[in-house]
């Protein structure tokens, strides 16, 4: 396998970012989504695969008040915006990059499935583990 650089990213408030190289998970890592200009620039990445909220027409949620579902809203229109800057990014810097919906990316995984899945024994969070459940199936992709 090649040592080309593919980059899994969850983007949010705190973004997860999963760094393949040659389709071995080396590194992940936790952003503020002000950071991910500069991660993807030094990154060395040939390939993104992303979360994408706006692949996703229905926002699924228990949200019972008002103030609630629009504070729901709010976020999500964050989320859909960071989707939008990694596409131009990618396109500025040449990076091959496409989103994958949430439910594309399957469940949650703990840390445990993670590491059983992925072999990874070192310490992960929710957002590093989805953004390596993104770019999973395309770690081996030239």
């Amino acid at each position: 396998m090649s040592s080309q650089v593919i980059l899994g990213i969850d983007p949010g408030q705190h973004t997860g970012i999963a760094v393949f190289t040659g389709g071995k998970l080396e590194t992940l890592h936790t952003i503020s989504p002000h950071q991910i200009p500069e991660f993807l620039r030094e990154s060395g990445a040939k390939r993104v695969i992303f979360e994408d909220s706006r692949l996703t027409s229905f926002v699924f949620t228990t949200v019972k008040s008002r103030p609630a579902a629009l504070k729901m809203a709010r976020n999500v229109g964050q989320v859909d915006a960071l989707c939008s800057l990694i596409v131009a990014v990618c396109g500025d810097l040449g990076i091959a990059c496409h989103g994958i919906s949430p439910a594309g990316k399957g469940a949650k995984l703990d840390a445990k499935a993670f590491a059983r899945m992925t072999g990874w024994l070192a310490a992960s969070n929710s957002h590093c583990r989805d953004a390596a459940m993104v770019a999973w199936p395309y770690r081996g992709v030239q």
